[in-house]
């Protein structure tokens, strides 16, 4: 591997090892954090509140920055257009949006444009800046700037459409040659009624990725879960410092995403991929300046991919499984336990509330799966008896590139066989695990002999026992045939869920090939007699 010795003599950098180079960057270039704050002209202030004055909150320290002479450098702000748009939901998304953005070069007092009409974007939203500054981490990387812009509005109101744009100083997009700029969004009910979300993991960059984003477009779904792995800048995906990425994959990434992120709210969370080891904490500050997502965890400086929010009758939790995976070691027990017991008290407090019906949660490694990565131990040992102690109603992983999907499982065992097309009650059936690893990186496959099993193409013998294994505590696989895996299908793909409300509430949950053809249905109906 070369060594990425920008900044260091090279004599001294022949002796270091990898994680010594970085620590050595990293006390040369926090000296220089001031300069990034005082560049960031709106670093540590928070977006005005719309209609509400309400503010963004407090945010935390800012993650590792650092600015250069070639930082401070000023383009003038009418040649610099905005790009990478990407929404998401602050804690109460009947009230609450994030926009966020990226700029190729430092511009002057950005900000955001809002309006309930798009030639009247009359409310003027001061923005953050948050400055990433990423060094060389080989020789055939360079050095690497980035601008990333993030406005909170609060004090909107619920189910009410919102035009925005997004400008600073020079790029006004109110101004008649920018209208094709402006974007919108669409807060959540203040009643629960029906509506739809979509979700997957693992996605990059690809044609195949930028597919999948325009049939999850065609959904017209009211916001989207990414269960981690987002873009792939970190091609080795084992969070050690000896890892090396090219940030630049960033730029491309949200730029691909854009069409359906500037109106769709993108939910993440962190995958194995995400823990990029430079940035602190947690291999997250970069995670940090580029996204702003509810701040409502048990700690979001520490753990930006864990919060939790409800749309209409569901509730959604996000949560971190670097910090509980057997598989891949580099963050597990960071949080010392907190993130489990703040989700022991989340999902207490959703399945108490009268006005939610179902209790959705999603993260990156997959509890049951038996492609590449199989199950992950460390999963079900921590959390499984949580879901099922507080009847969780699906759960959504990543992480291996396919589609798998469970029967209702309890106990470790089959509660109920939920096949194409059946329903299931979690509160005597289980759970149902989705594995929606195929938004767009290179695809796995399942072991020797197992055939895919999907909606038109079931084997005669489908639902023989399959052999796989999972990961346990030791970082050792243990075999296992399962009798749970009962729909698979290897092909890039995502989940699309119908919401229903009202006096029969149900999950509607489909998987969509890439070219909108169905693989997958069932439903989720909670309490509810079956016909037997």
């Amino acid at each position: 591997m070369d060594t990425p010795n920008v900044g260091i003599p090279e004599p001294l950098a022949a002796r270091m090892s990898m994680p010594e180079q970085h620590e050595y960057l990293r006390t040369r270039l926090s000296r220089r954090t001031v300069l990034a704050r005082s560049f960031a002209t709106a670093g540590a202030v928070g977006g005005v509140g719309l209609l509400a004055g309400g503010s963004s909150g407090a945010y935390g320290e800012a993650p590792r920055v650092a600015a250069t002479s070639s930082a401070r450098v000023r383009v003038d702000g009418k040649l610099v257009a905005p790009f990478g748009r990407h929404l998401a939901f602050g804690a109460d998304p009947k009230t609450q949006m994030r926009i966020s953005w990226q700029v190729p070069f430092a511009v002057k007092s950005p900000y955001v444009r809002v309006g309930s009409r798009p030639w009247e974007l009359s409310q003027k939203i001061e923005a953050e800046v948050r400055a990433l500054h990423t060094p060389s981490l080989s020789k055939k990387l360079p050095a690497v700037e980035q601008f990333y812009l993030h406005a909170a509005l609060d004090g909107l109101k619920p189910g009410t459409t919102y035009y925005y744009g997004v400008g600073h100083d020079g790029f006004d997009p109110a101004s008649p040659e920018r209208m094709s700029t402006i974007g919108s969004f669409t807060t959540a009910p203040a009643r629960a009624d029906r509506f739809v979300f979509t979700a997957f993991g693992d996605q990059g960059v690809s044609y195949h990725a930028l597919a999948n984003d325009q049939v999850i477009l065609g959904q017209n779904p009211s916001f989207h879960l990414h269960a981690g792995d987002i873009c792939y800048a970190d091609t080795t995906g084992h969070g050690k410092e000896s890892d090396t990425y090219d940030a630049r994959v960033w730029d491309t990434f949200l730029a691909q995403t854009e069409t359906v992120a500037k109106s769709v709210p993108w939910m993440v969370t962190t995958g194995n991929h995400d823990m990029e080891a430079w940035y602190s904490p947690n291999g997250y500050g970069g995670q940090s300046a580029r996204w702003s997502l509810p701040e409502n965890g048990f700690d979001p400086r520490e753990a930006p991919g864990v919060y939790s929010f409800t749309y209409g009758n569901v509730g959604v939790v996000a949560l971190d499984a670097n910090d509980v995976s057997y598989e891949i070691p580099a963050n597990r027990g960071y949080t010392d336990g907190k993130q489990t017991a703040w989700l022991d008290g989340r999902l207490g407090e959703l399945r108490a509330d009268e006005g939610i019906d179902f209790i959705v949660v999603f993260f990156h490694h997959c509890a049951y799966s038996t492609s590449t990565h199989a199950s992950d131990g460390g999963v079900r040992d921590a959390w499984l008896p949580l879901f099922t102690k507080h009847q969780v109603d699906l759960v959504i992983n990543g992480h291996n590139h396919v589609y798998e999907r469970t029967d209702a499982i309890r106990g470790g065992e089959v509660g109920r066989p939920v096949p194409v097309g059946a329903s299931t009650d979690p509160t005597r059936d289980g759970i149902v695990y989705v594995t929606a690893g195929g938004a767009g990186k290179d695809l796995y496959g399942f072991g020797p002999g197992v055939e895919d099993s999907y909606e038109g193409n079931v084997p005669d013998h489908d639902h023989d026992p399959v052999a796989s294994f999972y990961w346990t505590k030791s970082r050792r696989p243990a075999p296992d045939t399962v009798e749970w895996s009962r729909v698979r299908y290897t092909g890039f793909s995502f989940l699309a869920v119908e919401v229903t409300a009202g006096a029969h509430p149900r999950l509607s949950v489909s998987a969509l090939a890439k070219n909108g053809e169905r693989v997958d249905h069932f439903e989720v109906e909670r309490g509810r007699q079956r016909a037997q």
